[in-house]
């Protein structure tokens, strides 16, 4: 039985105040579309076109490698310009497919036909999802075809839709479920068909009442989904956050959710998963909130995947001044930016610009020992000591004190009055324990290869002697 919020946790401000009475627009950018081959989790997609090919709108333009994979598809129909490394969102040079939008968005052939998802096999309806190229929207990036094959379907007995939106000022996902919430129905529909046991749970915080009053209204003859009300409260959309909240279940990083009988899917992901299985089409747009007090005309934007930020940025009436912060995503969890001319990719949700920065004005100074950290941390970890070891290079330690379940949503840099930037030493630390444990696998596998080239050394040496 859920508890409607869970530990821990703050109420920032949430500026959404700014955008959640524009409706989406529809943009249709020119110029150069940037298609980075990692924009998942797990393994780059691999190149199926070359520079001079002609490519449509909806056509895959690089296949998934592996079973951890997504492909990436062509939101426009033009003319590949090149195959090379381009600047992303988090500061990395990824190689990417370039396409010159030839603004005449021709589709490829079936693009928008209506199929009836009752008529298909489970395994078609994943197919297509995975064929779509649909990862995660609310930011992880995680394959949703995997996501939607866990090892024991009939112990799924809850489909959460997170539609909570927790992070401040974004209102993309508000703006879709007032638009289109037969979207967001259909798509939790097609998902629930594929586990029989499942009840469909469309979740929202209460300060989004009126998605609440058009979902309920929508759903009320609907035995297999209800609205669950949410008490607002950031990070109230994390996974784990979110599953305590709607069904009482803890679930810590060795366990996944489907281990407890759950699974969670973003807003835009259920739309996304309507439209591939019942319209017919690929995951080719995403849609942003270009926000903050610098930004002329806030809004919402529905826009083709490989979009440059800047001309998100034109299209809401550019800045009033220049802004001293920029981010990509929400101010608590985004990335700063320190240019516009990267690519919207299917990790994007938002474009914040401040006139001020705010926190690097406040001067850091020593820890006072307060425990504010501590009773905002929603995982319920030690923030102060994980600190310490994070200062000191601990990794044993940091482990030891469970740093590695940081969910990295930044409450306790937002609640610490000395301003330490716990949340960014946290995910330096774990960044390094990632590439320690990826060099011991390495430095495991290479042992293990040279292992077997002497024992096979041997037994050829052995063999010789015989003879």
């Amino acid at each position: 039985m859920g508890v409607s919020t869970f530990k821990g946790g703050v109420h920032p401000y949430d500026g959404k105040e700014l955008a959640m009475d524009k409706a989406i627009v529809d943009l249709r950018p020119e110029g150069l579309m940037v298609y980075p081959l990692s924009q998942h989790i797990g393994a780059p997609a691999t190149p199926l076109v070359q520079k001079g090919d002609r490519v449509l709108m909806g056509q895959k333009i690089a296949e998934a490698t592996g079973f951890i994979s997504a492909p990436v598809i062509s939101s426009v129909s033009g003319t590949v310009k090149s195959i090379e490394k381009r600047l992303t969102v988090g500061g990395s040079m990824v190689e990417s497919v370039v396409v010159e939008n030839d603004q005449e968005y021709e589709t490829i052939p079936g693009f928008g036909e209506k199929r009836d998802y009752t008529k298909l096999s489970k395994e078609e309806i994943v197919q297509i999802v995975k064929d779509a190229g649909i990862v995660g929207l609310g930011g992880a990036g995680f394959p949703t075809s995997v996501k939607l094959c866990p090892k024991n379907p009939d112990k799924i007995d809850y489909f959460l839709a997170n539609a909570v939106e927790c992070e401040p000022y974004l209102t993309s996902d508000y703006r879709d479920m007032l638009e289109t919430p037969e979207k967001l129905i259909g798509g939790l529909k097609v998902v629930l068909s594929l586990f029989p046991n499942a009840k469909g749970k469309i979740c929202i915080e209460d300060n989004k009442p009126e998605a609440i009053r058009i979902l309920t209204e929508m759903t009320k003859d609907e035995a297999n989904i209800e609205v669950v009300s949410l008490k607002t409260r950031y990070p109230q959309g994390g996974e784990r956050q979110l599953i305590y909240a709607v069904t009482g279940r803890k679930i810590n990083f060795s366990i996944l959710p489907a281990d407890k009988g759950v699974l969670v899917n973003n807003t835009d992901t259920l739309i996304a998963i309507y439209e591939a299985v019942c319209e017919s089409k690929p995951l080719v747009r995403r849609i942003l909130t270009v926000t903050g007090d610098a930004v002329a005309h806030p809004g919402n934007f529905r826009v083709p995947l490989g979009t440059n930020y800047q001309q998100l940025v034109d299209a809401a009436g550019g800045f009033t001044e220049e802004p001293e912060k920029i981010i990509s995503g929400g101010p608590m969890m985004g990335m700063s930016l320190f240019k516009l001319d990267v690519p919207v990719t299917k990790n994007s949700s938002s474009i914040l610009a401040f006139k001020e920065d705010q926190v690097s004005k406040e001067p850091v100074t020593p820890c006072i020992n307060c425990g504010r950290c501590a009773v905002a941390c929603p995982t319920n970890l030690m923030p102060v000591m994980m600190m310490k070891a994070v200062l000191q290079k601990d990794i044993n330690r940091f482990t030891a004190l469970y740093g590695t379940e940081c969910i990295e949503c930044g409450c306790c840099a937002y609640v610490c009055p000395a301003k330490r930037p716990l949340t960014q030493g946290f995910k330096e630390m774990k960044r390094r324990i990632k590439s320690e444990m990826a060099r011991k696998a390495a430095a495991e596998k290479k042992a293990a290869e040279e292992k077997k080239v002497a024992e096979e050394k041997k037994a050829a040496e052995e063999k010789k002697g015989e003879a």
